[in-house]
C-alpha cells in the first residue's frame, strides 16, 4: 500500500521536531477543523451504526491528554442531505475542532504518530471498534485561515398567521 504525500510530509516533520512538540497543545496554535465523513457497510444494522456515533460522539469526554487534560474543543454530526450528487456514497459526517494543530496531532494519531505516549488510546480505540462496520472513511483537516459570517444581522422570524 502506498502512503499519501499529507502522511509521509507529516511523519517527516514529526521526526523532525519530535513527538513532543509535535503533539504539544501549543504547537501551531489556532482553530483547526478535522472533517470525518462515513459510508456504512450495508451490513451494518442501525443499531451498530448508532453505537458508532454514541461512541465517536463520547471522545469529547474519552479523549485526554496523559495529565487528564481534554482536548477535543467539540464534535458535530450529520447525516448526508444534499441532492447535488456529489456525496460518493457518504452517509455521515464529523467534524471534530482542535485548538491546535498539537491537539489534532495527539487525536489522530497513527499513521503519523505510533507511539502511543503520544496519541489519543480512546480514538485508537474507536477506530478499531468502528471498522468494522465501515466501508469507506474520507478524512480532510484544516487550520481555519478566514472566517465570514452575516454578523450584525438580525434572525429572520418566520410569521405565523
Amino acid at each position: 500500500m502506498t502512503t499519501a504525500p499529507g502522511t509521509t510530509a507529516a511523519q517527516q516533520l514529526a521526526r523532525q521536531m519530535g513527538l513532543p512538540a509535535f503533539t504539544a497543545p501549543d504547537f501551531h496554535p489556532g482553530v483547526v477543523r478535522h472533517m470525518v465523513m462515513f459510508r456504512y457497510k450495508a451490513s451494518a444494522s442501525a443499531a451498530a451504526r448508532a453505537e458508532v456515533t454514541a461512541r465517536f460522539l463520547h471522545l469529547v469526554q474519552d479523549s485526554r491528554r496523559p495529565d487528564g487534560k481534554r482536548f477535543v474543543q467539540s464534535i458535530e454530526t450529520g447525516m448526508q442531505s444534499s441532492g447535488e450528487g456529489s456525496d460518493d456514497g457518504l452517509q455521515q459526517a464529523f467534524l471534530v475542532t482542535f485548538r491546535s494543530e498539537g491537539d489534532r496531532n495527539f487525536y489522530v494519531g497513527k499513521p503519523v504518530v505510533t507511539d502511543p505516549a503520544y496519541f489519543d488510546p480512546a480514538h485508537e480505540a474507536f477506530k478499531e471498534f468502528a471498522a468494522a462496520y465501515l466501508d469507506k472513511v474520507v478524512v480532510f483537516d484544516f487550520t481555519v485561515a478566514a472566517v465570514e459570517s452575516e454578523q450584525g444581522v438580525p434572525a429572520r422570524r418566520a410569521h405565523r398567521r
